[in-house]
């Protein structure tokens, strides 16, 4: 996108993202902790009324503001737009959600198709009253600005991944064999995880299995934070990317972690 042209959005996207991000919220919490019913997808992940409610809200609401722009949300699935779409997770860690665990969020994100950037993102945590936004020109943490840890040497860095079950039994091997030189590994979080990298309180985060809504509005808070988020063979994420994704502090431990996964 010209900059101009982000100007002329970005004015108006951050008490829109907020807003957006507060109904998610209320919806969330209304069904938080009431031993809601759920249904398993064909994927076999589970899908709740929150999950459908808060897209069905977000959407609306990005129609209405925004009539010529697309949505590609998880669970009902893309709308074409002319130049911009929204990726948009209502809950995710529904598994979470539905045992009663806080570490939940919505994952919000505006991408530039013309352009290929995404111009911005949000991770909301409605259980913690805990929100991270970031666009290329930084990061923020219920609006006050944030920065990645200094760490730049694996041995010295705290590692995140959500699951063990998330891997396939190669990719799994590739992450054991990465996790076992950081400092100390940690599992579990989800999404909460990249904001605890781009607050500075982990070094690393690597995953697999993720979808476009999984990450697209992980990249702007991650890079806004001074930080780099690429898949494991380096590139940077696209809608296409086949969702193995590494997050890291710096260029320089971003590296260090490619070469183990490159050689395990």
């Amino acid at each position: 996108m010209a900059t101009s042209d982000h100007a002329s959005i970005e004015a108006e996207l951050v008490p829109f993202f907020n807003d957006l991000a507060d109904a998610a919220g209320v919806i969330a919490r209304h069904h938080f902790r009431t031993r809601i019913d759920f249904e398993q997808k064909d994927d076999l992940s589970p899908v709740t009324i929150a999950d459908q409610g808060i897209e069905r809200e977000l959407r609306r609401r990005i129609e209405a503001r925004f009539p010529d722009h697309g949505i590609l949300g998880e669970e009902m699935g893309s709308t074409p737009g002319e130049r911009y779409t929204w990726y948009l997770d209502p809950i995710d860690g529904t598994k979470s959600f539905i045992s009663g665990m806080p570490l939940f969020g919505t994952l919000i994100a505006l991408n530039d198709d013309r352009e290929g950037c995404v111009v911005a993102g949000m991770i909301d945590m409605p259980a913690l009253g805990e929100r991270w936004y970031g666009t290329a020109d930084g990061a923020t943490f219920n609006g006050l600005p944030v920065s990645v840890s200094a760490t730049t040497e694996l041995a010295a860095a705290q590692i995140y991944t959500s699951s063990p079950d998330f891997f396939t039994p190669e990719d799994w091997q590739r992450y054991d064999t990465l996790s076992r030189k950081a400092m100390f590994r940690r599992f579990g979080g989800d999404c909460y995880q990249y904001g605890l990298l781009a607050s500075g309180y982990c070094d690393l985060v690597v995953e697999t299995s993720l979808k476009s809504f999984d990450f697209m509005a992980l990249v702007p808070v991650i890079e806004g934070a001074g930080g780099i988020i690429r898949d494991w063979a380096g590139r940077p994420l696209d809608p296409s990317s086949d969702g193995r994704v590494i997050a890291a502090a710096n260029e320089k431990l971003l590296e260090q972690a490619l070469e183990v996964l490159d050689r395990a």
